[in-house]
């Protein structure tokens, strides 16, 4: 994967190609970005200028047969690795190794992609991967030995949040103090839930959302869109390339997880004083509770965006309101007086606490009934 790929943050390029040009490349490195910001396919052309010995910022001018090693993902000097879980193809001990095809497969058709892309991509979006300690003593193992090719060994380690703290303590030495040209690179959408351990032994390189007229110049480019379409898109991402992409094919999960927000948000509403709209809520909680732990915790996500575009809404800030509403008889416009500085904060405080004890395993029917009828109280919040 070359530089030139990569969609706009020429200034993180010039950093990462200068450090390897002046012979500085740090030992363990952190990527942090939000989703779709490019932190993946940046740390493996980033891997590549290294491997390759390349010398310019398209790849072009180093070895010739490394590069090409980097079109199927195939270095064998790059490890990954990557949250796993149990399937019908890996029954015990799941490691990164057993699913390499499948990963290749994601880097090739979406590079910018999420957990939710990966885990639905392995069939298994109903449970949580994690980098578990069996992954950490294959890391070892994978960086005791040799490298291929006489140079550098790069372990790559995506969504590194997701490393438990068993795996975490395993490879503390390893990331303190790894065999000569041995490069770590970690990267994550949340910073502090690394262990402070972990990152205290990185050097942080902190990703912003991408710039509109970057992710636009890359619709037209990979998908051949027209100006006006492509500005829309762009305006509608929010910086997220995987979401523009998604908007392009109508594959985005925004669809369906708008539908059922604004089922939840007029159930809440008619529920107040009104005892058979409470069955409508625990209804559509036993629904939501029937999917996968990383549909709820992306639908709660989903959420959180909805309602903070609406304060913004609510208070003038029109210019910075990208979501476009698709449900039949829903206004954002209507919906936004609702959200204000009274009851923001409480429902923000809330959805995390959910996404919070989702994660750790609680039931998701209890946790959303809890959450829908706390929701029936605070949208009736007066505003000051």
């Amino acid at each position: 994967m070359l530089f030139g790929d990569i969609l706009g943050l020429d200034h993180i390029k010039k950093h990462l190609t200068k450090s390897v040009d002046n012979g500085r490349i740090p030992h363990a490195q952190l990527f942090v970005g939000p989703e779709g910001s490019g932190t993946l396919p940046m740390a493996i052309a980033y891997a590549q200028y290294i491997l390759c010995n390349n010398t310019n910022s398209e790849n072009s001018q180093g070895n010739a047969s490394c590069n090409l090693k980097f079109n199927t993902f195939a270095h064998p000097d790059l490890h990954f690795a990557f949250p796993v879980t149990t399937s019908d193809k890996v029954k015990s001990k799941p490691i990164s190794k057993f699913y390499l095809e499948e990963w290749r497969q994601l880097l090739k058709e979406q590079p910018y992609g999420n957990l939710f892309d990966w885990y639905r991509l392995l069939g298994v979006d109903n449970k949580q991967g994690q980098i578990g300690v069996d992954e950490a003593l294959e890391i070892v193992k994978a960086l005791s030995l040799k490298s291929y090719e006489g140079g550098y060994k790069i372990m790559l380690i995506w969504m590194a949040e997701k490393m438990n703290t068993q795996a975490a303590n395993k490879l503390l030495k390893l990331i303190e103090e790894p065999p000569n040209k041995t490069v770590f690179l970690l990267i994550a959408e949340e910073e502090e839930q690394i262990i402070n351990t972990i990152r205290s032994r990185c050097q942080i390189l902190h990703f912003p959302p991408l710039a509109e007229k970057d992710i636009k110049e890359g619709l037209i480019k990979k998908f051949s869109l027209e100006d006006t379409t492509a500005t829309k898109i762009a305006h509608q991402s929010d910086g997220n390339f995987n979401k523009a992409c998604d908007l392009v094919y109508h594959d985005s999960e925004d669809d369906q997880f708008e539908k059922w927000f604004v089922f939840w948000i007029r159930a809440a509403f008619k529920a107040k004083g009104n005892k058979a709209a409470i069955h409508d809520l625990i209804g559509w909680s036993e629904d939501i509770a029937k999917t996968g732990r990383e549909t709820q915790k992306q639908f709660l996500n989903f959420c959180l965006d909805f309602f903070r575009q609406a304060m913004l809404l609510n208070y003038g800030a029109e210019e910075l309101v990208y979501f476009e509403t698709k449900t039949k008889n829903f206004d954002l416009s209507k919906f936004a007086p609702f959200i204000h500085n009274n009851n923001i904060m409480d429902i923000s405080n809330e959805l995390n606490d959910a996404i919070y004890h989702i994660e750790r395993n609680g039931n998701s029917k209890i946790i959303l009934t809890d959450l829908s009828i706390k929701l029936t109280r605070l949208l009736h919040a007066k505003q000051d």
